[in-house]
């Protein structure tokens, strides 16, 4: 019987799990939709190597991560390239590179000096990687412990199967070939980055002051942050009188601000509810540059309305089809469309 393909993680880095497009449809029961906190990243590989937008990947943190694949396939990374190397060949973000059984992966920060500095990356195998499917979904749930590889983040010793892929043997050993990558996208050493906000429900409950630095000045991302959310650290934003609230409903995006004034973006693995108020929520376009925006990183948060909104996403889906066609005419597998970029919308 011919064995399955699987990779072995012999170094997994700070926080490495596998995920996919997150766990939809389950908020009335509290449970967060996870998956990969840049989903356009994830379909960005995927579809490199021939998968479904949804098929579950590897969401690697902070570099420092060592694969070694077992059998012959094909590999993508979109995010920070984390001075990726195959066998010590260099391996750049949107590249679709073959893989020989025995080759080994490795992401570091040999040279810090040209390192980017994001903070994550997603891989992308070919077949994807083949975990149980809980409520719909391969990932990893860390917070509830389910899902992906055991309920956890992965460690040394760790042998992940693959899925069968959906190129032939020809098209997984074709020489390597990339993406341009979109004009929007951005590179973490800059001044700042920029996320598109539009004003929260309890906007109006804050301060003009307070609203106009929310706007006005940047915002640094501390190290407290993780999946959860993105804990900004800058001036205090203070609300025109104390009041309890009840808990409402919060999505990926949501800007609360707790009772020091130091908002916090919630990102994949928030809660469903919570009881701060929302100055503002990011739009679902951006959520993919905090996903990769570095620790210590610097924000700055421009108001955008619902039309702005809607035509950033829809520039975003214009070169998700720009980039189909063009892997159609290469002889890669056909997608059906870009709606496998998550909603966020349960």
């Amino acid at each position: 019987m011919t064995p399955r393909a699987s990779v072995t993680v012999l170094r997994p880095g700070m926080m490495a799990s596998v995920q996919d497009m997150g766990r939809h449809g389950h908020r009335h029961l509290g449970i967060c939709p996870g998956g990969a906190l840049d989903t356009l990243a994830l379909v960005l590989a995927n579809r490199l190597v021939g998968n479904a937008d949804g098929a579950a990947g590897l969401e690697l943190t902070m570099g420092a991560c060592e694969l070694r694949f077992e059998t012959a396939t094909r590999i993508a990374i979109a995010g920070d390239d984390f001075d990726a190397c195959l066998d010590g060949v260099p391996l750049w973000p949107c590249w679709s590179v073959p893989v020989v059984a025995g080759q080994t992966l490795k992401l570091g920060r040999a040279n810090r000096s040209k390192a980017k500095n994001g903070l994550r990356t997603w891989l992308a195998v070919a077949g994807g990687i083949d975990v149980p499917v809980i409520l719909g979904s391969r990932s990893t749930d860390l917070k509830a412990g389910f899902g992906g590889h055991e309920g956890r983040a992965l460690k040394a010793g760790d042998q992940l199967m693959l899925g069968s892929p959906a190129l032939n043997a020809a098209q997984l050993a074709q020489r390597p070939f990339g993406l341009r990558m979109p004009a929007w996208s951005f590179d973490p050493r800059d001044e700042a980055i920029v996320l598109r906000v539009m004003p929260g429900p309890e906007f109006e409950q804050f301060t003009i002051a307070s609203r106009d630095l929310l706007w006005r000045e940047p915002w640094r991302i501390t190290p407290q942050s993780n999946r959860m959310g993105s804990r900004l650290e800058g001036p205090e934003l203070k609300r025109k009188r104390s009041a309890d609230m009840l808990s409402s409903a919060v999505i990926p995006g949501t800007i609360q601000v707790p009772p020091s004034g130091q908002p916090i973006i919630l990102m994949g693995d928030a809660q469903t509810t919570g009881g701060y108020p929302r100055i503002g929520v990011v739009i679902r376009a951006d959520l993919w540059k905090l996903a990769q925006a570095p620790l210590n990183g610097r924000l700055r948060l421009q108001q955008v309305d619902a039309a702005e909104a809607l035509a950033a996403w829809d520039g975003q889906r214009r070169y998700l089809s720009q980039v189909a066609q063009g892997l159609v005419f290469a002889g890669w597998p056909a997608q059906n469309s870009t709606k496998g970029v998550a909603t966020h919308a349960d």
